[in-house]
């Protein structure tokens, strides 16, 4: 036995596993069994020994009548019967057996067949499986007890009454839980309608995170459906405070996007007058002024690079996306490699495409996400790396496909979900450089691409290193666009 099976077998056997509805019913079902079996222990007792009792008196009244059929003459040497019915046919009707003694206990007369009853004891007794009545016989001439008559009845017939008074009776226990259990089960399934309803409500909620919708609300007002209206109150509030959080974080996202391009006009004239002041210097009189000047202009061209990172995520966030038209995506990555292809000239960069791959985006946007990939690739790679950039398109999906993969370290494993998210820094040189990224640049490139409807991800390269594949949706059309081929 495997040991899903045994686990189901245990969980099965389990009560507590067993749904609420079934449990309901076994519960009100052992509790009907139990009070038919003691009603059931009552009536059968009261009723064999009323079936007992009904047979004795029936010995009774058999022996008594007897006894007043025969009539015994007692004299000086003996008893003599004077009269007497035909015991055969006295006992014929009932298979029963009839023995007449004297006063002394003498046998005077019998039945057919009758067995030895033993002496005669006035009364009822029970001797092997017979039951024995004897009753005394007075003498017409003295008024003495001139005799006795024994009359006797097998319990076979009365034993067998009560055996099937017994089965019947365990019938009637058996068919009454089993009524118990289906009526337990039915007005369970009845009162379990409302709760599953809630159920399936809540896992609808649960898979799509939506608490904007309502709990069905019973037409009775009992504890199921106040258990429905707390459930509904708690989502009204849940989806109040989504709501206020999602405006409260598109407030944020808005701020961010307004203050990151406010910040580009004062950056820009901040780093124009810095270059400025740079060329005014000279390194012979002023190469203090002009180190401190060369100084502020990488931090002023940091912050600049980080507030152009900051506002495209922010439009991202805040759903605001640039002009979207037909393009080449070819093409705008081979621009995207000539611009990075002066800061990777210990690289060797190479890019592969030789169709026309059309898309419905932005340009710039796009051109961003390519170049975010190739600097990604040239900075965490030592100098001599090779760093592909292919694309291909996929008819059969409806897809283009660009991969940019590279012979270096590449990504460990566990952190290949986490290159994505915003500020995450790894542990190779270019991250502990003096001079570091904005750590922003792989977050734009999912950003980008999951605003134009597609999916980027990270793997290991054929070539050992990282590959960074994305997936994005290819345009219906294909007027003026032709193909692009080049390699650097």
């Amino acid at each position: 036995m495997s040991a899903t099976s045994r686990t189901e077998r245990r969980r099965l056997l389990n009560p507590g596993t067993w749904p609420v509805r079934w449990r309901l019913a076994l519960a009100s079902a052992g509790l009907t069994m139990a009070i038919l079996l003691i009603f059931a222990a009552v009536i059968g007792h009261l009723a064999g020994q009323r079936v007992r009792s009904d047979f004795n008196r029936e010995l009774k009244d058999a022996v008594g009548s007897l006894a007043r059929e025969v009539r015994i003459q007692d004299t000086l040497t003996a008893s003599l019967i004077t009269r007497e019915p035909n015991l055969d046919d006295f006992v014929q009707p009932n298979d029963a057996a009839v023995r007449i003694f004297d006063s002394s206990g003498i046998l005077i007369d019998q039945s057919s067949g009758a067995p030895n009853l033993g002496p005669p004891i006035p009364g009822i007794r029970e001797i092997r499986n017979l039951r024995v009545a004897t009753a005394a016989l007075q003498s017409a001439q003295t008024g003495r007890v001139a005799g006795y008559v024994e009359y006797a009845r097998s319990e076979e017939l009365i034993d067998s009454t009560i055996r099937k008074l017994w089965l019947f009776i365990a019938a009637g226990v058996l068919g009454g839980t089993l009524l118990a259990t289906l009526a337990g089960l039915a007005i369970a399934n009845r009162a379990m309608r409302p709760i599953a309803s809630l159920t399936a409500t809540a896992r609808k909620i649960a898979a799509t995170r939506d608490p904007s919708r309502r709990m069905p609300q019973p037409s009775v007002h009992d504890e199921v459906g106040e258990l429905a209206s707390t459930l509904d109150e708690m989502l009204g509030a849940l989806d109040a405070a989504q709501t206020e959080r999602e405006r409260a974080m598109q407030q944020q996202r808005e701020f961010v996007a307004d203050a990151s391009h406010e910040l580009r006009t004062p950056l820009t004239s901040v780093i124009a007058n810095l270059e400025l002041l740079q060329a005014s210097l000279t390194e012979a009189r002023q190469s203090d002024d002009r180190e401190m000047a060369d100084s502020a202009l990488r931090s002023s061209r940091r912050m600049s690079r980080l507030v152009a990172d900051l506002l495209m995520l922010a439009r991202a966030d805040a759903g605001r996306f640039g002009e979207r038209k037909l393009c080449d995506l070819g093409e705008i990555a081979e621009h995207a490699a000539a611009e990075v292809a002066p800061v990777a000239l210990d690289h060797r960069l190479s890019v592969e495409n030789g169709q026309p791959i059309p898309v419905e985006g932005n340009a710039d946007e796009l051109h961003r996400m390519v170049v975010n990939l190739l600097d990604n690739a040239v900075r965490h790679t030592p100098p001599g790396s090779n760093i592909e950039l292919r694309l291909e398109r996929d008819g059969g999906r409806g897809e283009a496909l660009i991969e940019v993969a590279d012979d270096g370290p590449g990504i460990p494993a566990d952190q290949r979900g986490q290159v994505f998210e915003r500020f995450v820094r790894g542990n190779g040189p270019a991250d502990t450089a003096a001079v570091q990224g904005t750590g922003l640049g792989l977050a734009i490139v999912r950003a980008v691409a999951r605003s134009h409807g597609g999916e980027v991800e990270a793997d290991q390269s054929s070539l050992g290193g990282a590959l960074f594949r994305v997936h994005l949706p290819l345009a219906n059309a294909e007027e003026g666009i032709t193909p692009s081929l080049g390699a650097l």
